[in-house]
């Protein structure tokens, strides 16, 4: 019984663990984005974003490998001027596995077996505004946990992830 419980536990965790990053888009409906080629980061814009030096180079550092495989080339003189913006929140997932029998200190019976886990969940927005217009064309909003456990590695990979699962929905297939 205890295994059963056990590999339950472990199940949970490595189904959090791989827990993807939901990504939703909005755009200008009336944009042309294949006129884009060109892109510089809005250095105004991402000075204000709330979090360490390191994570917003590792985050530009991401979308800029991510627009040059998709045939953008940085530029002085750009197409779109791309921006970033992040928040976080904690999050508490109460969840129970199968009721089992078993000792409770107060009584011998049905146990429910309840667990708590908290984690951060992370949303990353990445803004492209036509920089001819100054109008936002395209906004691509990530969210998802974040890796909170010290690994610089693991940290860089889930930031890689989350740029490349949000810019995968760019260019957007415009239906008519």
């Amino acid at each position: 019984m205890k295994a059963l419980k056990l590999f339950s536990i472990m199940l949970f965790f490595l189904m959090a663990s791989c827990n993807s990053v939901r990504v939703t888009t909005d755009y200008d409906t009336k944009t042309d984005f294949s006129n884009y080629k060109t892109f510089a980061f809005y250095k105004k814009g991402i000075d204000k974003v709330d979090i360490s030096d390191l994570d917003k180079r590792r985050i530009l550092k991401a979308i800029e490998s991510e627009l040059l495989a998709k045939g953008f080339t940085k530029s002085e003189n750009p197409d779109v001027l791309v921006n970033i913006f992040t928040k976080s929140r904690q999050k508490v997932d109460v969840y129970s596995n199968n009721m089992y029998y078993g000792w409770h200190p107060w009584y011998y019976g049905p146990n429910f077996g309840m667990h708590i886990s908290k984690y951060t969940e992370g949303t990353l927005f990445i803004d492209l505004i036509d920089a001819n217009k100054k109008e936002l064309a395209w906004q691509g909003i990530g969210s998802g946990a974040l890796n909170t456990s010290g690994n610089v590695i693991k940290k860089e990979e889930r930031i890689k992830e989350f740029v490349a699962e949000i810019m995968a929905k760019y260019p957007p297939e415009i239906l008519n």
